[in-house]
């Protein structure tokens, strides 16, 4: 396969991994999000030393790289953060619907960072994202779950940063591993001053599920790292809003949690936004006559 196809390939089982990540995180229960943050990123550690004991290549970070690392890690951190807590208080699939406006943040972070372009048109079509999720949040006064849906979409954005920093780790050579286990690491030591004063005692249900949701992790963990060092964020993104399609279907299975019409309306001009964008920057038809794409992204294998 060509680095193109297992991008989709790898973004598809991502959001796949994801969904049941917040399944598993929903089904744990009534636990602070810090603490479920905690271990989900436990288990991705443990995942990522094995996998690089198995290499055998050992750990080793470019000194001019580690600033793109933390910075990856910090917003990764702040992201899970606030997604957990949007999924412990929301309707599954809008809670991964907020968190999915990262692909948008991701274009604009790339156009600062990796100075890739943005046209008008990419312009418009994040501002119709943007107030697809404002019918997602519903930003009245009388929406008690405003609060929430505020934090799932801060969520969106601090992923969106971090995805644009694993694509410059990428471009920069990072093993994807490494990048892992960076951040998984950091977001543990990170939370473990809050967890010596405010840990809850764990029953042995809400234990598996964390364990689950901690494999669940580090499946979609690995899955967004590889597709983002495998193709710029334009040409494989929208395939990561198959996880809205997973969340639904988890959410009504699980929870029997239905969609209000607002939020499928916001659903689908994010969605549909995400797919115009996919389609311009690709050039298909009828945008084929007024796209060129010049390469100002980097080469598809990422490094």
């Amino acid at each position: 396969m060509n680095s193109k196809i297992k991008a989709i390939f790898y973004i598809i089982f991502s959001a796949f991994c994801f969904a049941w990540m917040n399944a598993f995180v929903r089904l744990a229960g009534d636990l602070p999000s810090v603490e479920k943050s905690f271990f989900r990123n436990l288990v991705a550690a443990f995942v990522a030393m094995f996998i690089l004991w198995r290499e055998g290549k050992g750990i080793s970070i470019a000194r001019e790289n580690l600033p793109f690392h933390l910075l990856r890690s910090i917003l990764g951190t702040i992201g899970i953060l606030c997604n957990f807590y949007a999924v412990d208080h929301l309707v599954l699939s809008n809670a991964s619907m907020l968190n999915k406006m990262s692909p948008f943040f991701v274009l604009i972070f790339s156009y600062f960072i990796l100075k890739e372009k943005l046209t008008p048109f990419q312009i418009a079509a994040v501002a119709a994202a943007f107030v697809g999720s404002l019918f997602v949040v519903k930003p009245t006064l009388n929406n008690l779950d405003l609060a929430p849906s505020l934090i799932g979409l801060c969520s969106g954005i601090a992923a969106g940063g971090a995805y644009c920093m694993v694509r410059v780790l990428g471009l920069r050579g990072e093993r994807s591993s490494v990048i892992v286990l960076f951040f998984s690491v950091f977001s543990c030591l990170s939370v473990v001053p809050w967890l010596i004063f405010h840990f809850q005692p764990l029953t042995g249900h809400q234990l598996a599920m964390l364990i689950g949701a901690g494999i669940a992790a580090t499946g979609g963990q690995y899955g967004i790292t590889l597709a983002y060092t495998h193709a710029p964020a334009r040409e494989v993104s929208v395939y990561d809003y198959s996880q809205i399609i997973f969340a639904a279907g988890l959410g009504y299975l699980f929870f029997s949690q239905i969609p209000d019409h607002w939020s499928i309306v916001g659903y689908v001009l994010i969605v549909g936004a995400a797919l115009v964008i996919f389609l311009y920057n690709n050039g298909h038809p009828p945008f084929r006559k007024h796209v060129k794409l010049d390469g100002v992204n980097q080469p598809e294998n990422g490094a």
